[in-house]
């Protein structure tokens, strides 16, 4: 059997101002994939590479894999569907496969747009994929595939959907195969040196609304630590690896196991760095940790803090205040590591003074680095319902975080686009020259200069952001948003899609909560008690850190 997999060619100008990051899906399918017996595989990473769809096209005609298998999130979608066209076109008999989130809840529309594909793995496909490659490597896979949980496919002109398959309940069984990935070309900028992006954790307990991943993972689980660093060491070692990012929801939920991983890191003297996205909550509860925590290497926390009001956290379900945002900032920042806020732009009720608020709220807060997100409204997601008629813009494609895709009441979209530019422009030119060269710490000055660096230069070359589009003409500012207008609808035509039923939503298929638990029972995603205390005192008077070796 010879396997490609391929990563769409996709850029929007979003994170990739940081570096080129590692599809994290292909290691760990791959490693499934040769854990299973299958061998013979190739990764084209389309993406990082730029490739044209001539070139990927000869790439596959002189490779003639027996599977194609790509993956997507929403943005990614159209052009995964045109790489895997690309895959049948040029090798016809070849079995096409798809996955990743926005497959996973869309696959009816894909499938009926897309006949070139021939299966959809809906969640998370490691155990998923080898089943469905053993059907296909025995000839069977037309007769058997019903019985093949967690896919979905066109059979007589119908899609035909199998029940779910399980959560992975043993993470640690996970083998990733590092080596699929060719290193020299991830870099991660403000360190220059390799970056991996690895997974600890998996799921969240908690159900934002604006959010999809909780219902994607459906329950929430923790490799065990040393078995994880051994998978980080393999990555230093043997790959070069000097930065990684957890790919996790939320890696501090079960603090206990987190608090492992960073002393088995601080043991075996691996030196290397690493950031995480969490929870303001969390860092609150960890505040007497945080020093730890940096002496394991941990030097970037980007929070979730989202919203300039607590009206709009209210709104988003975040279960946290604006007061405990601030809060966290400073703990992160007074403990030498870098604090990076996250906004949320581009709701219906977004206006001039609304951005304004939010940049002067930025700067109150003083984190190290802010991000102004535009809101995406997912399809599959529970604020995209409340929504409903006013998301007319259907062009998946941008869905990126750059491109206001809600219609304000009291603004044009092109105007959010140019305020969230200005918040950019005015908040990173005051660090520039009155915060990052004067950071007293030398790691942290170093890093912070290097983000600047690749600020600078993906500004430069109008990829950040997608800057290329806002033009100046003359004193006037234009900006094409670059929509497909055939997928901007009427409220008229939503209607009636809606009644019609044209775009399904697999809205049952994320119905597990975090650790099957009723979610009124009062324990955290870990199964701890959610007053667990922070310090314990042992019976002689001594004071112990939980979970830490002091």
């Amino acid at each position: 059997m010879r396997i490609l997999m391929i990563q769409p060619n996709y850029h929007c100008g979003g994170a990739e101002i940081a570096g080129n990051w590692p599809p994290s899906w292909a290691p760990y399918i791959g490693g499934s994939l040769k854990a299973a017996g299958y061998t013979n595989m190739k990764f084209i990473d389309a993406m990082t590479e730029d490739l044209p769809d001539d070139v990927l096209a000869e790439i596959i005609r002189k490779n003639q894999p027996d599977v194609v298998m790509a993956s997507a999130i929403t943005p990614m979608i159209y052009k995964a569907q045109d790489t895997l066209r690309i895959a049948k076109k040029s090798n016809p008999t070849c079995k096409t496969i798809l996955g990743g989130i926005h497959p996973t809840f869309m696959y009816s529309q894909i499938l009926t747009e897309t006949p070139e594909i021939d299966y959809i793995v809906r969640g998370e496909g490691e155990e998923i994929i080898v089943n469905l490659m053993n059907a296909i490597a025995a000839g069977s896979d037309l007769k058997d595939r019903k019985d093949i949980m967690g896919i979905a496919y066109m059979e007589d002109g119908k899609v035909v959907a199998t029940p779910a398959h399980p959560p992975i309940k043993n993470l640690d069984g996970l083998t990733p195969d590092w080596s699929i990935l060719d290193w020299d070309k991830y870099i991660y900028i403000p360190l220059n040196c390799r970056v991996a992006v690895p997974n600890f954790a998996r799921g969240c307990p908690f159900t934002c609304r604006f959010c999809s991943q909780w219902k994607f993972w459906r329950t929430y689980r923790v490799r065990h630590p040393k078995k994880f660093v051994d998978k980080i060491e393999t990555l230093v070692k043997d790959h070069k690896v000097g930065f990684f990012i957890l790919a996790d929801e939320e890696p501090t939920i079960n603090r206990d196991k987190f608090v492992a991983m960073c002393q088995e890191l601080i043991d075996r003297k691996l030196d290397v760095h690493w950031g995480i996205n969490t929870r303001v909550t969390d860092i609150l509860r960890d505040a007497h940790l945080l020093p730890f925590y940096r002496k394991a290497g941990l030097v970037h926390i980007s929070l979730g803090t989202e919203a300039a009001t607590q009206m709009n956290l209210d709104r988003f379900r975040k279960e946290t205040t604006m007061e405990e945002n601030k809060r966290a900032i400073d703990m992160i920042k007074a403990n030498g590591m870098v604090a990076e806020a996250q906004f949320i732009m581009g709701l219906e009720n977004e206006s001039p003074k609304t951005i304004e608020e939010t940049f002067q709220l930025a700067r109150y807060w003083d984190a190290d680095m802010v991000n102004w997100n535009m809101y995406t409204p997912w399809p599959f997601s529970e604020l995209f319902e409340e929504l409903g008629d006013k998301v007319e813009v259907r062009d998946y494609s941008k869905y990126n975080f750059v491109t206001p895709i809600m219609q304000p009441d009291e603004m044009d979209r092109e105007d959010v686009l140019k305020g969230v530019l200005r918040s950019y422009a005015r908040f990173y030119m005051r660090k520039s020259f009155l915060d990052y060269p004067f950071i007293k710490d030398p790691f942290k000055r170093k890093y912070m200069m290097g983000c600047l660096k690749a600020f600078l230069k993906m500004t430069a070359t109008q990829r950040f952001y997608d800057i290329g589009r806002v033009k100046r003409k003359g004193f006037h500012t234009e900006v094409d948003l670059g929509f497909d207008q055939s997928k901007i609808v009427s409220k008229e035509e939503l209607a009636r899609i809606k009644a019609a039923k044209q775009v399904q939503v697999d809205e049952d298929f994320g119905t597990i909560t975090a650790c099957g638990a009723p979610k009124d029972l009062e324990i955290s995603a870990c199964g701890a008690p959610r007053d667990l205390p922070s310090i314990e005192t042992t019976p002689d008077g001594n004071t112990a850190v939980r979970g830490m070796k002091i």
